[in-house]
């Protein structure tokens, strides 16, 4: 069994631009620049949350065996 999503498809209608009588465009669907009529006014759209890395290695996982290392592997 699969959950299917609904979500709500944008109209032009729907946007802050549009329905405050800043549109210039005639389009009949939503464009990049849409943004939902919200009460509060315009928002920014969201943004994705910064994350830090972890730090990263100063050595590598593997490396080749030093001469000293081969030399009393093979001898």
């Amino acid at each position: 069994m699969t959950a299917t999503r609904t979500t709500a498809k944008v109209r032009c209608e729907d946007c802050f631009f549009r329905r405050n009588g800043l549109c210039a465009l005639a389009l009949d669907e939503p464009c990049a620049t849409f943004r939902p009529d919200h009460p509060d006014g315009l928002r920014p759209p969201r943004q994705l949350r910064f994350t830090f890395r972890q730090e990263r290695r100063t050595r590598s996982a593997w490396a080749f065996p030093s001469a000293q290392e081969q030399a009393a592997l093979h001898g």
